[in-house]
């Protein structure tokens, strides 16, 4: 089936409605995602939005396009509300080099994106081994009237930046409401105004990561690393700009700003963001202690999830939800998931066990054609996997001899199964999948017959507590 790439359509957070995706340069994607500050272990909010631009990736690779995919690492360590370098504070705690810490977490960033199976990017640069292109791109702002240097630290002019350009695209905001939270926030410093937000910051005599530039030691703000990377890989424009939705202000906002002090335009034809992650209906706070560490909901050690996920259970519910919406994290919504996921790779490994007939009366290729269309209508997961569960039933009626198939129609389902749940979704299958899955199966079938001689002696009391338990992972019985 033929997939025109001028029938992709995604949301831009700029225009705030679906565009058509038109690429600056035919049949090429550029695209920059912003990545993880590594001072702590990931958490699963910003695995979700990885695993968001994991699946436009691969969707994009699929229908054609050559992908250039940056994903930086954020190795500087920003200052806190205490004024504390991110790094520098938990080297301290660990009593090790900043650099060490650094290591470590972007060592545990990687593994857990393995663990998801997701496509490692072309290009991950660090904001320390690009120190060079940001000191160049702040004298660039400083050269065009937008910067000004105070006390070995250089901030951005937001105001007379204003003069020229509007300030606050992606999020809306007026500049007069930024200059009053800014008051509340920051009062009066060095800065000729309370909004202007620091390019370079001079370095203490105390602060371990600093570098020489043209105003003293120092080390970059946390905006402008973006705008040196992926102009760096992508140019002075590209097509797509991700993140997650808590970047828009100001970090999205101020890479905006700082492309249009150099190079006079928006660094991004589209602006991408995913939506947030909650948990039990609450969001994610570590302060709250309302938060799951990934290798936590592996392993089942958590008060908070009755027991442990497989990582493409967890990605299969993350795609149940549109990137867009907010996703709730709970025990029965991954043991909902855990269910339609097997549900979902037993009906691909079926498809092997099939046997053909020369009299066929199904038809699939109009539900291929919806699948795609979803995939078309800015990247819809949860519809596609609506659409894979109507193949499910079509392979459960074959199976079953209720319908018909022939030989070249079950090559065709095998093909777009594939494509659809391991290029498209980017599901791992496990060689062994099917046999766990069977084993699994005759489990279970094996404690229903328990339960069923259970209640057949009247032992009622032990057929309800194997009930209680099947319930408690999500197996419903219906007695009749």
């Amino acid at each position: 089936m033929s997939i025109s790439h001028k029938s992709l359509k995604i949301y831009n957070s700029l225009s705030s409605k679906k565009e058509d995706f038109n690429t600056i340069n035919p049949s090429k994607v550029g695209m920059y995602v912003c990545g993880p500050t590594v001072y702590n272990k990931v958490h699963l909010g910003n695995c979700r939005t990885f695993i968001s631009f994991d699946l436009i990736v691969r969707f994009l690779k699929h229908i054609g396009y050559d992908v250039r995919y940056v994903r930086n690492i954020t190795d500087v360590g920003h200052l806190e509300e205490s004024e504390e370098d991110k790094i520098q504070k938990r080297a301290k705690i660990e009593k090790i080099e900043p650099m060490e810490v650094v290591q470590k977490y972007t060592n545990n960033f990687r593994d857990v994106l393995n663990k998801f199976n997701l496509t490692p990017p072309n290009i991950e640069p660090t904001a320390t081994g690009h120190i060079l292109e940001q000191i160049e791109m702040i004298e660039m702002i400083i050269e065009n009237g937008f910067a000004y240097e105070k006390n070995g630290s250089v901030y951005f002019d937001l105001m007379k930046f204003s003069e020229k350009f509007k300030y606050g695209k992606l999020s809306n905001r007026n500049l007069d409401d930024i200059i009053n939270e800014s008051r509340e926030l920051f009062g009066s410093d060095e800065k000729k105004n309370p909004q202007d937000f620091a390019l370079w910051k001079n370095a203490t005599s105390s602060h371990i990561m600093k570098w020489k530039s043209p105003w003293g030691y120092g080390f970059p703000g946390w905006h402008i690393e973006c705008s040196a990377m992926s102009h760096k890989y992508l140019g002075k424009k590209f097509d797509i700009h991700g993140g997650g939705m808590d970047l828009k202000f100001p970090h999205h906002d101020c890479e905006i700003a700082q492309s249009e002090a150099v190079y006079n335009q928006n660094p991004a034809n589209f602006w991408v963001h995913t939506n947030m992650l909650t948990l039990n209906g609450k969001k994610m706070s570590k302060s709250s202690e309302n938060f799951i560490l990934p290798e936590n909901l592996f392993n089942g050690n958590s008060e908070l999830i009755e027991k442990g996920f497989e990582p493409m259970v967890v990605k299969f519910l993350m795609y149940q939800a549109h990137y867009r919406n907010t996703l709730d994290l709970s025990n029965e919504s991954l043991l909902a998931a855990e269910r339609g996921y097997k549900k979902l790779m037993q009906s691909f490994f079926d498809i092997d066990n099939l046997h053909p007939s020369n009299n066929e009366n199904i038809e699939y290729e109009s539900i291929i054609k919806k699948c795609y269309d979803a995939m078309l209508d800015d990247f819809n997961s949860p519809k596609l996997i609506s659409h894979l569960f109507e193949i499910s039933r079509i392979i459960e009626n074959v199976k079953k001899k209720k319908d018909f198939i022939s030989t070249k129609s079950i090559n065709e389902l095998k093909n777009y199964m594939q494509v659809f749940l391991v290029d498209i979704l980017g599901f791992s299958i496990d060689s062994n999948e099917n046999e766990k899955i069977e084993e699994s199966n005759k489990l279970i079938s094996t404690i229903l017959e328990i339960r069923d001689f259970s209640r057949k002696n009247k032992n009622y009391e032990m057929s309800d507590l194997i009930r209680e338990k099947l319930n408690s992972l999500g197996i419903k019985i219906e007695d009749s």
